[in-house]
């Protein structure tokens, strides 16, 4: 079966929904409203949903990879975007270089932990 797929969207949660969404926005991301207590964000050519939703046990174990094309680039936009002072639970961790690249990471308001990550 050949599947011809236009993208991928995941589904998170936020414990405040409202701080999530401004995370994002000072993020970068474009916002589009899909209820009152949902959002698409995209990122880039990518997305994904914002949900007013908590389960700690999913929050906590929610992680996301985000391919980027230059890691320390990157690095450098997100420290100077300040959002791990700007925002209590967000933190940022240096680069780490592994076998199969580099990446960064982070946490939002939730803990969602997203990687950045480029591959050599």
């Amino acid at each position: 079966m050949i599947h011809k797929s236009k993208s991928i969207r995941s589904f998170i949660g936020a414990k405040d929904f409202k701080t999530s969404r401004q995370f994002y926005l000072d993020l970068g991301c474009i916002e589009t409203p899909i209820s009152n207590n949902m959002s698409y964000f995209m990122i880039g050519d990518h997305g994904f949903y914002l949900q007013d939703a908590y389960v700690k046990d999913w929050v906590d174990n929610t992680m996301i990879f985000l391919e980027v094309d230059d890691v320390e680039r990157y690095h450098k936009e997100l420290s100077a975007l300040g959002l791990h002072d700007k925002y209590k639970l967000v933190r940022l961790s240096g680069i780490h270089n592994n076998d199969w690249g580099r990446e960064i990471f982070m946490h939002d308001p939730s803990g969602i932990l997203w990687h950045f990550g480029e591959f050599t």
